[in-house]
């Protein structure tokens, strides 16, 4: 088991320790979706703690849609019960990159695959997420690489 998924676990029986419904709840979910995860596939297989994360990243955006639909229906209640679980799960993520931080990977992601046409976004999205490594949310990183490559090309 991954330390991630180990520290979740822990974190758990704290929770139901001190009898916090929310944490408790929104942990066993999360854990299940990490167990799902290892036994989805051909093979059960070990999850790394880049596995969870995805997994726990997944989690937390549709915590945010469920959150936006709830308030959207003027449901604020719900709305606020799903940000408080986003809030937990995202305590286990790495900390998201800044704009600067984020800039900076996409211009050397860029450079390194030499990618300047628009054309060439599936490429250059693939080697950018690799280098963001899950610290910043795909459609951010497609937004700046697509204004990149649409200055540099154009």
């Amino acid at each position: 088991m991954s330390d991630l998924a180990q520290r979740m676990q822990q974190d758990l029986t704290d929770a139901m320790k001190a009898r916090d419904e929310v944490r408790v709840a929104t942990l066993r979910m999360a854990i299940s979706a990490v167990r799902e995860e290892a036994v989805s596939g051909k093979q059960a297989r070990e999850l790394s703690d880049d596995d969870v994360a995805k997994v726990l990243r997944t989690q937390v955006k549709r915590r945010d849609e469920a959150a936006e639909a709830f308030q959207a229906a003027g449901r604020e209640e719900q709305a606020q019960r799903e940000l408080d679980e986003r809030a937990i799960l995202s305590a286990y993520l790495p900390e998201e990159l800044g704009d600067d931080e984020l800039e900076a990977l996409v211009d050397e992601a860029l450079a390194a695959g030499g990618f300047t046409e628009p054309s060439q976004m599936g490429q250059a999205m693939n080697a950018t997420m690799a280098a963001v490594a899950g610290r910043a949310e795909g459609k951010r990183v497609s937004a700046m690489v697509k204004a990149k490559l649409t200055d540099h090309g154009g």
